[in-house]
Formats: structure tokens, C-alpha cells, sequence
């Protein structure tokens, strides 16, 4: 069996884990999808489902997968190896998850560098000129284009780069000491300004009164299904994170305000654009386009718009930075680890794969569009569902079982995995990582295999 990597650099505080992790959770999946998906299933019921889901699916994940980084002390497939042996079948759940986030970096570096675009479009007053045909048009404008679509990618990743060269403490964590304060700042100021707005009492009721006539069985497996993408579970973050942490940290206590910060920001987030575009009296069900083709026309309506405009989409691109920014280093651990390359080698070369690998993500909404990579779907659809539908939820239906059915109790009462010793919360635990997450996220699985559909 191997051992652990001793000399291994941590983590400078665990105030500093928390917000790198809460960072990782907090992307895209809580501003831009959750709203959206919130909206289509009704509101307050969904959102109830959704909490739930959280506590009883993403949190046990999330402890699970802490707890086999920090007992490997090494990168997602390393701590596998360290665990079971180098020759291990396990180490194949970590080969999943390498995998996993270096392709789901490629194609979201695509999608993160639409926010980059709108903060110039917002900072330069492109955003608020013309009618709101041609507002709304700006964003066909720039996915037609394939030259700047490869251009706000190729900044996006080496903005990504330039925080993941630094190391965990010069770079990860003393870039999340600044994000995530400001990304914070800024949502609390959209938020307060939401609710003060004629649409703010109508967005909190919407949000918190539940109304279960507008559930269906879509709205509970859509609920499931983001509660365990949001928390960054099944691509190797978490237990690449936790391989950094102390033997000391309380696993339980980190993972509950992890998962309490990101489902904040999600709640807040919601509100915030419920409550403009309750205001402007337009429905609340826009789908995927609500943040890029309607908000921009919303917010050229309001008192201050123009501010509020890129201020929202600067929330935007710091939300999708924080979360690359643990999408690269899973894959540099995994390099530094087991290449035995240096961090600034590795975090270049796994840069610049991913960018590379999404190029054709960024073509095919221009130049590629006619090409399908699976059937009927375009290179970048293909891409976001191998990952989203599979390699995610096996990932997480995998550590599931492996820390449900695998590690026995006896095996993790070591000093260096001193999850066992916190009793009834222990217990119960255990019961949810062994019966409940696993149905749960088959049941993910199968849905998005189209059995439900």
C-alpha cells in the first residue's frame, strides 16, 4: 500500500478552505441554472425539495469525498492507490474524476467567457444602447462569432491559470480570500436593491411559499439532480481539496457550511432576479436565456440599471472563475503527484489542454454547428453530457458505495481519519452514504439516461 504524501503543502486556514471550497461550489450551476430551473418548477415547493435533497444527498457525498482526500493526502486518483493499493480497481473512481473535470473545464471555460464578454459589453455601454431586440441580439452576435468566442476563452483559462500557478496558499486560497468576499458584496447589494423593488414581497413569496400542486416527478429528479452537481461532487474537487486539509478538521462542520454558503448564494441569487423580473412584470419561466437575453433588457428598465447590469455580470464572471479555478487543479494534482512535475509546468500544460479540448466546444455554436459529435448533439452538447450525465453521477454514486460498503468502521478511526469519533452524527452518516445517496444518485443516473422521460 502506499503512503501518504508527507510533505504535502495545506491549506494556510480553514477559513481559507472554506471559502476556496465554497468557491468551487458556487459557479454558473447557482446563477445562472438554479433561478432558471427554480422558475420552470414552480418556485417554493421545488425549492423545499431541492433543501432537502442537500442535506440528505450532497452533504454525506461531500464528507465521503473529504474524507478519502484527507486520509490519501494525494490527488483524486493517488488517494484511491494510497487507500486500496496502486493496483486497485478503486483507482479507476479517481481516474473518472480527472477525467471528468478537465473536460467539463474545457467546455465551461466556453460558457464563463460569455461573462467576461458581457462585463466589456456592461463596463462600455454596449449593453445599453439600442431597443431591446437588439439587445437581446447581442448575445447571438457573440456565439456566431467564433474568433471572439475563442478569445474570451483563451482569457478565461489564463486568468484560471494565473490563480492555480500560485499554489494552494499564494494562489487558490489568497485569490478566494478575495472572490468570494466579493462576490458576496456584490450579491448582497443586488439582492437588497431586489428587494426594495416592486418586485421583491412577490419574488420571496414565490421562493418560500410553498405551492406543491406544481410538483411533478421532473421537478424532484431536477431537484436531486442540482443539489449533487452543485456542491462540485463527483469530479475529484473534494477529495483533491481535502487531501490538502489538517488531520484535525472536523469534516461535518466544514461540509454543513460549505454546502450553507452555496446554498445561499443560489437563494440569493434567485431572488435577486425573480424580483427584477418580477418587476418588470415579464414571466418567470424564461429558461436557459433568462440571464444573457433577458436580464440585460430588465435591467436597462430599473433605476440605476446600468450599474446593476455590470455588477450582476461581474458577480457572474467571479462565480465562474472560482469555480475553474478547482475544475484545473484537480487535474494539476493529479500531475504533480504522479508526474512529479513542478506546479508551474503542470498547471501551464493542464491549462492549456483544456483549452485546446474546448475549441471545438466554442466552434460548434459557429463554424461547427452542422457537426454531432453523438447523435443529434453538437460537440459541446456532447461534451456537457458525457460529463453531466455520467461521469458526475457515477463518480458520485461510486464514492458513495465505496465509503458505504468499502471502508468499514475500523478502517477509519485512525488518527489521520478521525471521522468515527463523532458518534450519532457518525452513525447517521454512515446510513445515508450506504442506503440513501447511492438509490439516490442511481436514480439521477437513470433519469438522465432518458428513463423517466
Amino acid at each position: 500500500m502506499d503512503t501518504p504524501n508527507a510533505l504535502r503543502s495545506g491549506w494556510a486556514s480553514r477559513f481559507g478552505f472554506i471559502l476556496a471550497a465554497t468557491g468551487s461550489a458556487v459557479g454558473l450551476g447557482n446563477i445562472w441554472k438554479f433561478p432558471y430551473i427554480t422558475g420552470i418548477h414552480g418556485g417554493g415547493a421545488f425549492v423545499l425539495v431541492y433543501l432537502l435533497c442537500i442535506l440528505l444527498l450532497g452533504l454525506p457525498i461531500m464528507v465521503a469525498e473529504l474524507l478519502i482526500g484527507r486520509c490519501g493526502q494525494r490527488d483524486a486518483i493517488g488517494s484511491f492507490m494510497v487507500l486500496e493499493g496502486r493496483k486497485s480497481p478503486w483507482r479507476l473512481v479517481g481516474w473518472g474524476s480527472v477525467a471528468a473535470a478537465f473536460v467539463l473545464l474545457s467546455f465551461y471555460s466556453v460558457v464563463a467567457g460569455w461573462s467576461f464578454d458581457y462585463v466589456c459589453k456592461a463596463a462600455t455601454g454596449i449593453l445599453h444602447r439600442g431597443n431591446p431586440e437588439q439587445i437581446s441580439g447581442l448575445f447571438g452576435e457573440l456565439t456566431a462569432s467564433a474568433p471572439r468566442l475563442v478569445f474570451w476563452q483563451a482569457l478565461f483559462i489564463l486568468t484560471t491559470v494565473g490563480i492555480v500557478i500560485g499554489g494552494i496558499r499564494g494562489g487558490i486560497e489568497r485569490w478566494s480570500k478575495i472572490l468570494m468576499p466579493g462576490l458576496f458584496g456584490l450579491l448582497i447589494l443586488l439582492f437588497l436593491h431586489g428587494m426594495f423593488s416592486p418586485g421583491g414581497m412577490q419574488s420571496l413569496k414565490f421562493m418560500f411559499v410553498p405551492d406543491f400542486t406544481k410538483l411533478t416527478s421532473r421537478s424532484l429528479l431536477d431537484a436531486l439532480g442540482h443539489a449533487f452537481f452543485t456542491l462540485s461532487l463527483g469530479a475529484g474537487v473534494m477529495i483533491t481539496y481535502g487531501s490538502y486539509l489538517d488531520p484535525e478538521a472536523d469534516l461535518f462542520g466544514l461540509s454543513f457550511r460549505i454546502a450553507l454558503l452555496d446554498t445561499l448564494v443560489a437563494m440569493l441569487a434567485s431572488l435577486t432576479i425573480f424580483s427584477v423580473v418580477f418587476s418588470a412584470g415579464m414571466p418567470i419561466d424564461g429558461g436557459p436565456g433568462l440571464v444573457f437575453k433577458t436580464l440585460p433588457i430588465l435591467f436597462m428598465q430599473l433605476p440605476f440599471g446600468k450599474v446593476l447590469a455590470l455588477v450582476f455580470f461581474l458577480l457572474l464572471a467571479f462565480a465562474a472563475l472560482t469555480s475553474a479555478i478547482s475544475m484545473l487543479e484537480v487535474v494539476v494534482a493529479y500531475v504533480i503527484d504522479e508526474w512529479g512535475w513542478r506546479r508551474a509546468k503542470a498547471t501551464s500544460f493542464g491549462g492549456g489542454a483544456a483549452f485546446l479540448l474546448g475549441i471545438p466546444c466554442a466552434l460548434s455554436f459557429n463554424l461547427w454547428e452542422g457537426i454531432k459529435l453523438l447523435p443529434g448533439r453538437t460537440v459541446f452538447q456532447s461534451f456537457d453530457m458525457l460529463v453531466s450525465s455520467y461521469l458526475l453521477p457515477l463518480g458520485g454514486l461510486m464514492v458513495s458505495l465505496y465509503a458505504g460498503w468499502v471502508w468499514t468502521k475500523e478502517r477509519e478511526k485512525p488518527a489521520s481519519c478521525r471521522l468515527a469519533d463523532s458518534g450519532v452524527l457518525f452513525a447517521v452518516w454512515h446510513f445515508l452514504v450506504r442506503y440513501l445517496a447511492p438509490a439516490a444518485v442511481l436514480l439521477v443516473l437513470l433519469n438522465e439516461a432518458g428513463l423517466f422521460s
